[in-house]
């Protein structure tokens, strides 16, 4: 199957200079990219993102171990926000720097820890987990949640020029 996911370019800066901004305790910052999903004939997934769910300051939790910890307020809010809007949830952070990204250890045993769960208040659609440099982007796309996540073939950034990031996967 082939994936695709597509956001306008002044979506994912919004994106990007919230995920810049500084915390009290975490090192890194993290949201939620809502988005609609859509099949394409015969074999593939276009995923089409429309806004975004900021982590609150105080819903994060202090953890040496990793660059950021969500709480559980900021997974039940995803969870609501995603029931509420019957949509898909894209969890994001940034790694910064220059190039394609791809995901820590770290970042894909924790994503395979929450990102099933979404599956709970919105069954019908898919879920996954982006992470973003300054200059391009990847991801990971979970169909069901018993499924094992697959690479996001491309992510288009809408606007022009037109960008296409490729799944280094």
């Amino acid at each position: 199957m082939t994936s695709v996911f597509r956001i306008r370019r002044d979506l994912l800066e919004q994106i990007r200079a919230d995920l810049r901004r500084r915390h009290p305790f975490a090192h890194e910052r993290v949201g939620f990219i809502l988005a609609r999903a859509g099949i394409v004939a015969p074999t593939g997934i276009a995923i089409l993102a429309y806004d975004y769910h900021m982590v609150a300051d105080e819903d994060y939790l202090p953890d040496r171990r990793v660059g950021a910890m969500m709480g559980s307020a900021a997974i039940r809010k995803a969870l609501q926000t995603a029931y509420h809007a019957e949509c898909s949830m894209f969890h994001v952070h940034s790694h910064g720097g220059r190039g394609t990204p791809w995901f820590s250890g770290i970042d894909l045993r924790e994503s395979a820890k929450f990102v099933p769960d979404l599956f709970n208040v919105a069954p019908r659609v898919p879920h996954g987990t982006l992470v973003l440099s300054e200059t391009a982007a990847a991801g990971l796309c979970w169909l069901t949640a018993h499924e094992r996540p697959v690479p996001i073939d491309e992510i288009i950034e809408v606007g022009a020029p037109l960008h296409i990031h490729r799944s280094p996967a």
